[in-house]
C-alpha cells in the first residue's frame, strides 16, 4: 500500500485523482462503498491445522484487516463420522498462536453465531424447505444400495459416476406414498442448464455447466445434516460474508453454488480462489506428512512470523518477493489482484533461514527479547536440569547475553540446547588431575588464559582470542597448539571435542570462563 500511495501521490497528481484510483481499485475487488468486508476461514475439524490451512486463513485475515473488515472462523463439522477429537480446539489454538486470531469464532462468539455447522441445522432445513416449495429441490428416496450399484456400473463402463436423477420427476402422489414408507428422505437440488458465469478475482471469468456432467446433488441428507454445497451457501449468506477466499479445488463447484444462491433469491459474495500450496517438487501437501501440522513447527521452535512469511513468500499477492516481512507489513503490502493462478511451491528447507531473520528481529525488541529469554530458560531447565550443578547459567542476564552473542549462528532457540551448545549450560566436573594428564604445563596455560580476561581485555573478540591463544602456544616450547586447545576445551566443557575454544570463550563470557578455569585448578 505504501508503494501504491507513492505512485499515486506523485507531483502534480490531484487528490481527486487519487480518490478515483483508490475507488476503482476497491471496485475491482467487489468492495461496495459503505459495506462491511467480511471473510471466513471454514475448515472441517477432521484433522489438525496444517500449512495449507494456515495459508488460506492468512490470506483471509490480511484481506480483512487491510480493508477494515472482520475475519470469521466457522467450523464445518457436518460429517460427524470423520471428526478428530481435539481438532476444533487445535485449529483455533493454532490461529491464535500464529497471531491471526478470528474476530468471530466458536470460542469467541459473535453476532452471526453459532459458528459450528452442527449447531445450525435449523437454518439448513429452512433453506431446503424453501427450495422444495419452489420446485428447485426434490426429495430422493434412493437407497444407499441403489446408489452404490449406479456408481459401480459407471466405473465398469469407464464413465464418471453420477446420479441418474431418478426421483426428480416423481408425481406428488408418488412422493406421498414413498414418504409414508420412508419419512426421512434426502433432498436433492435440481441443477439447471446455463449456469451463471462469474468473475473470479484470481482466475477471471468462469462458468461450469454442472448439469451436463453431474447428477442432481444431495443438499440435505436423511439424517438432517447438510452437505457442503448447501451449508456454505446458507452460512455465507446469514453471516454476511462479502468475499469468499478459498482453495482452487472449489472453483468448479462455484457455478453450482451460484445456482443455489439464485434459487434462494440471495445475492452471492465475490469469489477469489487461491492456487494450491504444493511441495517444492510439485507434489501435493498431504496430511500424512506429519511435519506439515502447525503444532509440530511450534514444538520445534519455529516462530509464527517465519511461517507466515514463508507461505506468502512462495506464492503471490505482493508487488515484491522479499524475505522477512512481518504481519503488519503483510497486511499493508497485500494486493489480492496480484495473486496468480500458478500453484505456490513451498521449500521448507528455507524455513530455518526465515526463522533466523525473524528471531533476530524479535531480539531487537526489549519486550520480545525478555520473552525469548524466559523461553530459553525453560528449554535449558528441561534439557539440562539433572546435569546443572549451579543455577548461575539460568541467570537472565547470562541467558540474554548468550542469545545475543549467538543470534547470528542459530535459527531456533532449540539450537542453543543442542549437544554442540551443552557447554553453555553445564559446568564440567574437571579438576587439576584431568588437566595435568593432558599437559604438564596445565597450570601455566590456565594462568596465562586467566590473564587474558583481566582489566581492559575483558571485551576480547573471537578473532583477538584466536591470535592470543596462538601466541600462548608459540611461547610454550614443546607444546603443540592443538594440545593447548584440547586442554582448554576440556576445562571449559569437559569434552575433548566441540566448538572452537575462542568461540566458547566469547559465548561463555569472561566471568564464566574465569569461574570454570579457577574451579578446575582448585579441584
Amino acid at each position: 500500500m505504501a508503494a501504491l500511495l507513492r505512485r499515486l501521490l506523485r507531483p502534480g497528481r490531484p487528490l481527486a485523482a487519487l480518490g478515483r484510483s483508490l475507488g476503482r481499485r476497491e471496485a475491482s475487488l467487489g468492495i461496495d462503498p459503505g459495506a462491511a468486508v467480511r471473510v471466513r476461514f471454514a475448515p472441517s475439524p477432521t484433522g489438525f491445522l496444517h500449512l495449507g490451512g494456515l495459508r488460506t486463513a492468512l490470506y483471509n485475515y490480511i484481506f480483512a484487516k487491510k480493508h477494515g473488515g472482520s475475519f470469521i472462523l466457522r467450523l464445518e463439522d457436518t460429517d460427524q463420522t470423520r471428526l478428530v477429537p481435539g481438532a476444533a480446539e487445535n485449529i483455533e489454538d493454532m490461529l491464535e498462536w500464529a497471531g491471526i486470531p478470528p474476530d468471530e469464532s466458536p470460542r469467541r462468539g459473535g453476532p452471526a453465531g453459532p459458528y459450528l455447522q452442527s449447531q445450525r441445522l435449523e437454518l439448513y432445513a429452512q433453506a431446503a424447505d424453501a427450495l422444495l416449495r419452489t420446485g428447485a429441490a426434490y426429495r430422493c428416496f434412493c437407497s444407499p444400495q441403489r446408489l452404490e450399484l449406479l456408481k459401480k456400473e459407471a466405473l465398469r463402463s469407464r464413465q464418471t459416476p453420477r446420479y441418474d436423477n431418478r426421483c426428480r420427476d416423481l408425481s406428488p402422489r408418488q412422493v406421498a406414498e414413498k414418504l409414508a414408507k420412508h419419512p426421512k428422505p434426502a433432498v436433492r437440488f435440481r441443477l439447471e442448464e446455463a449456469a451463471p458465469a462469474f468473475q473470479d478475482l484470481v482466475y477471471g471469468w468462469n462458468r461450469h455447466e454442472v448439469a451436463s456432467v453431474e447428477g442432481d446433488p444431495v443438499i440435505l441428507k436423511s439424517d438432517g445434516f447438510p452437505t457442503y454445497h448447501l451449508a456454505c451457501v446458507v452460512d455465507d449468506h446469514h453471516m454476511g460474508v462479502s468475499h469468499v477466499l478459498r482453495g482452487s479445488e472449489w472453483l468448479v463447484s462455484t457455478s453450482k453454488h451460484l445456482l443455489l444462491y439464485r434459487a434462494l433469491g440471495w445475492q452471492p459474495p465475490r469469489f477469489a480462489h487461491l492456487p494450491l500450496l504444493l511441495n517444492r517438487d510439485g507434489s501435493k501437501l498431504s496430511k500424512r506428512q506429519g511435519d506439515i501440522f502447525l503444532e509440530r513447527f511450534a514444538a520445534a521452535g519455529f516462530l509464527p512470523g517465519a511461517l507466515l512469511d514463508i507461505i506468502t513468500h512462495c506464492g503471490s499477492g505482493f508487488a515484491e518477493n522479499q524475505m522477512g516481512r512481518t504481519l503488519p507489513e503483510l497486511i499493508t503490502q497485500f494486493d489480492l489482484t496480484r495473486i496468480t493462478s500458478h500453484s505456490a511451491l513451498l521449500d521448507l528447507e528455507k524455513l530455518p533461514e526465515f526463522n533466523r531473520l525473524h528471531l533476530r528481529r524479535l531480539l531487537g525488541d526489549a519486550t520480545q527479547r525478555h520473552q525469548l529469554v524466559q523461553k530459553l530458560q525453560a528449554l535449558v531447565g528441561e534439557a539440562f536440569g539433572s546435569q546443572r550443578p549451579d543455577s548461575a547459567v539460568l541467570d537472565p542476564a547470562y541467558v540474554e547475553r548468550v542469545i545475543l552473542l549467538r543470534q547470528g549462528h542459530i535459527c531456533r532457540l532449540q539450537d542453543l540446547v543442542s549437544p554442540a551448545h551443552s557447554y553453555l549450560w553445564t559446568r564440567p566436573a574437571v579438576g587439576r588431575a584431568e588437566l595435568g594428564a593432558l599437559s604438564e604445563k596445565a597450570d601455566v596455560i590456565a594462568k596465562r588464559v586467566l590473564g587474558l580476561f583481566e582489566g581492559p581485555a575483558r571485551s576480547l573478540t573471537q578473532d583477538t582470542l584466536n591470535a592470543e591463544l596462538k601466541k600462548l602456544s608459540d611461547d610454550l616450547e614443546g607444546t603443540k597448539h592443538s594440545h593447548v586447545m584440547k586442554l582448554l576445551r576440556v576445562a571449559l566443557s569437559g569434552q575433548p571435542q566441540g566448538p572452537p575454544v575462542a568461540e566458547m570463550m566469547v559465548s561463555l563470557g569472561p566471568e564464566e570462563v574465569r569461574e570454570r578455569i579457577q574451579k578446575a585448578l582448585s579441584s
